[in-house]
């Protein structure tokens, strides 16, 4: 274990955050995803809920500034709905180490699923929520001083 580093985090997964530069993006995907479909860097948080690895991942991963949206997920699609409940736990972890970041931005399924292909990686995850999956893009890290 380290200090200061949620127990959640396996070292894999830590390891991918490390190495991703600005403007990759990861997937944190429900347990419905097809993940092994459309990536070849597929990790593994079975029994890990979104919104508990939102909260573990976000205060060591700066979230992309420079674009509109550095937060993506699935629209429904035609003829279904979204469980607003889903979103809104997102953004409840969310905030905690980031209130000001702009709104989530919702996609087609076709086109959630293209940014799957080329995502740095995917991490399936047991949320079992619909719509449960969501891309960050990763910003610059800022330099203490």
């Amino acid at each position: 274990m380290l200090k200061g580093i949620s127990p959640l985090l396996s070292p894999e997964l830590l390891s991918v955050l490390y190495r991703m530069g600005h403007g990759d993006e990861i997937i944190l995907a429900d347990a419905h995803f097809p993940g092994e479909s459309f990536n070849k860097r597929v990790l593994r948080a079975d029994g890990l809920k979104i919104p508990d690895l939102l909260e573990a991942i976000l205060p060591l991963f700066e979230l992309d500034a420079y674009v509109p949206a550095p937060l993506t997920m699935m629209a429904a699609v035609k003829g279904d709905q979204l469980e607003q409940s889903v979103e809104d736990a997102y953004l409840k972890a969310i905030h905690k180490t980031n209130p000001n970041i702009a709104p989530i931005e919702r996609i087609d399924r076709f086109d959630f699923y293209d940014k799957a292909r080329n995502a740095f990686a995917v991490v399936m995850t047991g949320e079992t929520a619909k719509y449960g999956n969501i891309l960050l893009k990763k910003g610059v890290t800022p330099i203490n001083k």
